[in-house]
This record gives C-alpha cells, structure tokens and sequence, in this order.
C-alpha cells in the first residue's frame, strides 16, 4: 500500500489542483493507497480546501499541525501516520506542484526493481537562476562530503520503503529533510535516482531563501558525524586531542631546550600556543570520554527494554 505524504505551509490554492492530480495515479499504480496532507500551521485557507477535497476523495486525509514546526517535523508526522495505517511504501513530494504526480509511475518501478529509496530526481530544473547554481554547488559538496551517490539530494520527490521510512524518521529534524538520501544511504540501504520532469511553482511563493544553504552546510556536517561517530565518539574527539596534545608536548619540549640554552621564553607567544594546545588537548579527550559514557547508558537502557 502506497502513501503519498504532502508537507504543505500555505499552498491552499496549489492543493486544490495537486491532491485531484495525485488520487487517479496511485489508483492506477497502487490501488489501496491514498494521500496524506501534513498542514504545517497554515495561515491561509488550507483547512477548508482540504475539508472538501476530503468530502470528494476518501483517500485522502489531513493532518493538521497546531503551528509552523518545519518540513523535517510536518515529513516525520506523516511518515509515522503512513506507517500506523500499514504503508509498505512511503512516498513524499512538495505542495507546490513542481513535482508531477504522473512519475509516481516511475519512482514505484524503481522500488519494485530493488531499490530502497528512490529519488525524482529535477536535472532541468524550473526555477530561478540563482537558485539553480545554489543547488549544483549544494548538490557537489553534499556528494562529496557524504560519499552518497546521486545529483539532486535536495529533491522533495521521492519515495521510499516502509523500513526506510522508519529508520530516517527519527532523523527528521531541523532541516534534515534535505538529507534523507545521505541518511539512508549511511544506514545501508540502496538509494537511486529517477529523472523526472519539473514544473514551474504553480501559485505562491518560496519558503525559503539563500539561508538555506548555510543551515543545510551545518546540518550535513551534523550528519556526517551521527552516521560515522554516534556509536564511537571518543575516536573523533581523542584523535584530534591527541593531535593537539602531541603538538603542545613537542612546542613545550622545544621550549625547554631554548630554556636550558640560557634564552628567555618567558615573551614569546609560542610558549602560550603550547600550553593551550595542551590543555585543549586534554580536554577534548576527556570529552571524548565522557561521551562514550553517555553512548554506553544509552545502550545499556535501550538493552533494558528490550
């Protein structure tokens, strides 16, 4: 059974057309399944759109959000209501109606070909200019800092299997929507792409700006660290202590020659590089430490019950 979950923040007027769009494809791909409509604390006519669009399609439900929490929380509301209703497959896609409903097609193939999570991916993009080289250079660097295959991390379209979807789930946070695909893939699952064809904002405006970009750069680097260090930290924070330790010891030893030379060191900033090296040393390997006492505890409870 198919879900189609829509995080939507004032796309009434995009609603009205999208959802009628979206029903007859999964009627026709996946009979059984229905539409999922996340309102993240919509503002504008949202409710009352989706009460009538309710009233003439019964496949489709709405989850109303008491205020704006975000795509990543509206996603991970709608992932776990799809996974209560028995969703084997799990899809997502933008209110705005860029994505087209008739690659659902496509997307559902890849998963039945063995794919665990399958991305629409928008190589011809219908947006703005700057926003176009934004996401190439966005899209780049999230390859090759994650080490995930793909082009358009950043697409809203994609659909996944109900494994994948409980996984990433708790994931979804902040702005981690954007990287569902790294996540997946660091989690061991196979991750695809599908090109699909991209249309113009139908109505409304964008809800997002060139900000963006540097919230989604820390995000990225926050999971790169969750999917190599979560469960060993202590080798991230005592490796780099270490180094820093090892380079205060060899500029302190330095110092102490020049010191039995019968040279003043009393004045020189490198004696003070030294020690902050050392104690910044220590102190990163401590922390690596005590994080691997609270990783221990967790595990340890999680053990507990179950």
């Amino acid at each position: 059974m198919l879900r189609v979950v829509v995080p939507a923040l004032n796309e009434a007027e995009n609603l009205r057309v999208l959802v009628p769009r979206i029903v007859p494809e999964i009627d026709l791909f996946a009979p059984g399944g229905g539409v999922l409509v996340v309102d993240d604390g919509s503002s504008d006519d949202t409710g009352k759109v989706m009460a009538e669009l309710m009233a003439e399609l019964p496949s489709v439900e709405l989850i109303t959000l008491r205020h704006n929490l975000g795509k990543a929380a509206a996603l991970q509301r709608g992932f776990e209501a799809a996974l209560e209703d028995g969703a084997r497959v799990v899809a997502m896609m933008d209110a705005d109606g860029q994505d087209d409903p008739r690659e659902l097609g496509r997307l559902l193939e890849a998963v039945e070909q063995g794919a665990d999570l399958v991305t629409g991916a928008r190589l011809q993009r219908q947006d703005r200019l700057v926003k176009r080289h934004t996401s190439r250079l966005y899209n780049r660097a999230t390859g090759m800092l994650s080490g995930a295959p793909g082009r358009d991390f950043n697409s809203g379209f994609k659909m996944m299997r109900a494994g994948v979807a409980a996984d990433v789930s708790p994931m979804l946070y902040g702005e981690m929507h954007r990287y569902l695909t790294v996540i997946a893939h660091g989690l061991g699952y196979r991750v695809t792409e599908v090109p699909v064809e991209h249309h113009p904002r139908m109505s409304g405006s964008s809800k997002y700006g060139l900000a963006r970009f540097w919230r989604g750069f820390v995000d990225l680097l926050t999971v790169r660290f969750l999917l190599s260090y979560e469960h060993r930290p202590s080798h991230l924070f005592s490796a780099v202590g270490a180094t820093s330790l090892l380079l205060g010891m060899l500029t302190l030893g330095y110092l102490t020659v020049v010191k039995l030379t019968g040279q003043p060191i009393g004045e020189r900033p490198l004696l003070l590089a030294g020690v902050l090296f050392v104690v910044v040393g220590v102190q990163l390997v401590l922390f690596g430490l005590l994080a691997e006492l609270v990783v221990n505890a967790r595990n340890r409870g999680t053990e507990r019950r179950t």
